[in-house]
């Protein structure tokens, strides 16, 4: 199964790839992680993305679909994966498609930006491993301490109300008009992100028609 997960900041998006990949059986595909891999290895789409950063430029979206073009055609995508942090813009959407990547769902986690702005104040982060915490829906078991490795909870520097008001704005401009693209495909389906982990959890499954 090929998944898209559309969300504005804070809507789960991460929390719910977690799930799935384990359910599915299926990779996450990080699009930051997969460029900075294709530098390291000196893959030939990878040289050409070097050469830009080396300059300060922008990586542009055809060699960003070109490095994950190479990296979904690794054995572990050949059952599927969950892309994560692409599609963000229409462009991005129009050549995966002419790339031949193919989605079969993409997933819309609809979470109002009121909701969204109280989720980021509430969220923390693990100072030393990438467990995350929510002190409303997911709080540590001792304050201020995270369960897995025993190290302090943090804040991310851009969890605050301006920062994420920009976010959202930036959402909204950008990536929300993929929700009619793909709609038009008859690939998009809304899941609802107002509630808890465990709720949107199985209305996502139940969609893909997972028991």
């Amino acid at each position: 199964m090929k998944l898209v997960l559309l969300g504005p900041p804070g809507a789960g998006k991460g929390t719910q790839a977690d799930i799935l990949i384990e359910v599915l059986g299926v990779p996450q595909i990080s699009t930051g992680e997969i460029l900075r891999e294709s530098v390291k290895n000196g893959t030939p789409v990878g040289l050409k993305a070097k050469a830009l950063i080396d300059h300060g430029d922008l990586v542009p979206d055809e060699i960003i679909i070109a490095i994950i073009s190479e990296r979904l055609a690794q054995d572990d995508c050949k059952n599927g994966f969950i892309l994560d942090g692409v599609p963000r813009t229409l462009n991005q959407a129009e050549t995966l498609d002419r790339h031949g990547i193919g989605i079969d769902h993409v997933l819309s986690i609809e979470v109002p930006d009121a909701v969204i702005l109280k989720r980021i104040a509430d969220r923390r982060l693990c100072s030393n491993c990438p467990t995350t915490f929510h002190l409303v829906s997911n709080p540590p078991k001792e304050a201020g301490i995270c369960d897995a490795c025993g190290s302090s909870l943090t804040t991310r520097n851009d969890d605050n109300i301006e920062t994420t008001r920009h976010r959202l704005e930036t959402y909204h401009l950008l990536t929300e008009p993929l929700k009619a693209y793909y709609e038009g495909q008859g690939k998009l389906c809304y899941v609802t992100g107002d509630c808890t982990i465990e709720e949107t959890t199985r209305e996502i499954l139940k969609t893909l028609g997972i028991d």
